[in-house]
């Protein structure tokens, strides 16, 4: 292989009989002296000899004829074709400039055979004639000024002749379309005012006990509203001081409901920063064993709403993650899914998470040991009616130790969390080997005998 420094050529050909089958033989170029290449340290001698392949084609890369520093220079190749059936093989000379790297021989050998040695050489462009002459810019320079300003306008030419009258045309007994309606004149001034006519027959007598007032309303002012009837007006529905309405289900709509009355003056998601949790951390024993996050599995902490409820985070306790400036190599996912196993909002693949325990006014115990909320951001927020909700977290890629999170002690072969009667709903459960968040995910197939994570969901600013 010649060194990258040579420019070279490659050179194909093919060669068929007059009826189409492939031609055999050989075709062979030669230099016309060993060529030295002092920059690459290499001198090149001997001639190229390609074989023509079973469809009559041979290809060679050649060092062209014009390589810069090359000694000689100024030379072309000699190429000489061994045909099979043709007694009297072809012998020309070729250029192969450097600005061609691929050419066919059929575009450059010769086409007369009683002048088998002309060279065909490259002339120059006309912009480059132009250079040599003094021109100075790019060749879109040298285009643009091939273009003269615009001449003056000539002298307007004499009239011509006029010509000569047509003949008339026919006489038509075919009305011509109507036209438009024109406007609508002024009203005129009104008319005399016309004696008065006799005076009509009696009309039948009316109905008996026909209502004459209501609510001391007379009978020519009659028109009755809510309040004349004691009923609710129509934009009372819904509002305030109103009535509710009922759904399609006879239920009456949650954005209509009162606020729940709960417990008052205690700590609640909201009193510290989140919008629900899966349970309050404050309330579960602390435990002794630290427990990483096992990587390809999707852990599943389940969330009541009671509310409509505006998300576009999820939050995981973290009893050691130092952030991904010292754990790089650390990829995670977090989403919600429904009740019914659908996933309503993911992150999509994180591989940027802020240390624990970093936010202002952390003590050193827990600044220093990196334990606090861990905060991953969806990918757009959402709102969430009210109903049971699993948060979702996943270590999707790093080691067994990169993530440490707060877990509710669990020694049964199920979380403590998975106690229900009705529709069952597993407060803590998860799946593993997963590389992602999949669109749907199914209780039934789950592990239910695990760490249970502490999770919240929150909204950012």
């Amino acid at each position: 292989m010649l060194p990258k420094s040579i420019p070279t050529v490659t050179v194909t050909a093919r060669y068929l009989s007059p009826d189409g089958r492939p031609l055999s033989g050989t075709v062979t170029f030669r230099a016309p002296a060993q060529l030295t290449f002092p920059a690459a340290d290499v001198i090149l001698g001997g001639p190229v000899v390609a074989s023509l392949d079973a469809q009559g084609q041979i290809s060679a890369t050649l060092p062209a004829t014009d390589a810069p520093g090359m000694i000689p220079d100024g030379w072309s190749y000699t190429v000489t074709e061994s045909l099979s059936g043709i007694p009297a093989g072809r012998s020309y000379q070729i250029l192969l400039p450097a600005e061609s790297p691929e050419v066919d021989l059929a575009d450059i050998a010769p086409t007369d055979p009683t002048k088998p040695n002309y060279v065909p050489v490259r002339g120059a462009s006309a912009y480059e004639v132009a250079v040599a002459a003094g021109f100075e810019g790019a060749p879109a320079d040298w285009l643009a000024s091939l273009t003269g300003p615009r001449g003056p306008q000539g002298e307007t030419g004499p009239p011509g002749p006029r010509g000569e009258q047509g003949q008339p045309g026919a006489d038509s007994n075919v009305p011509g379309p109507q036209g438009k309606t024109g406007p609508q004149g002024e009203p005129g001034p009104p008319g005399e005012r016309g004696e008065q006519g006799p005076p009509g027959a009696s009309g039948r007598d009316g109905a008996p006990g026909l209502v004459q007032s209501v609510n001391g309303h007379t009978a020519a002012e009659i028109t009755l509203d809510a309040a004349d009837v004691g009923a609710i007006p129509t934009t009372a529905a819904g509002a305030a001081r109103g009535v509710a309405q009922l759904d399609a289900d006879g239920r009456v709509p949650a954005a209509q409901l009162p606020p729940a009355n709960g417990a008052r003056n205690v700590w609640t998601p909201q009193a510290l920063g989140f919008q629900a949790w899966s349970v309050d951390p404050a309330a579960i024993a602390n435990p002794s064993a630290l427990k990483a996050v096992v990587r390809g599995r999707i852990y599943l902490s389940g969330i009541h709403l009671t509310e409509p409820t505006d998300v576009n985070a999820v939050a995981l306790f973290s009893r050691g993650w130092a952030g991904s400036d010292t754990v790089p190599a650390a990829r995670f996912h977090a989403g919600i899914y429904a009740e019914s196993g659908e996933r309503v909002a993911a992150s999509g693949p994180v591989s940027r998470l802020p240390a624990a325990g970093q936010l202002p006014g952390t003590a050193p115990g827990a600044r220093n040991k990196h334990v606090g909320a861990v905060l991953v951001p969806l990918s757009g927020p959402v709102t969430l009616p009210p109903g049971r909700y699993w948060a979702a977290f996943l270590l999707s890629a790093g080691s067994a130790t990169d993530f440490y999170y707060l877990h509710v002690p669990n020694e049964s072969p199920s979380a403590p969390a998975n106690f229900f009667l009705g529709p069952a709903f597993q407060r803590a459960w998860c799946l593993d080997g997963h590389t992602s968040l999949p669109a749907t995910v199914d209780q039934a197939s789950g592990e239910v005998g695990l760490d249970p994570a502490v999770m919240a969901l929150a909204q950012t600013a």
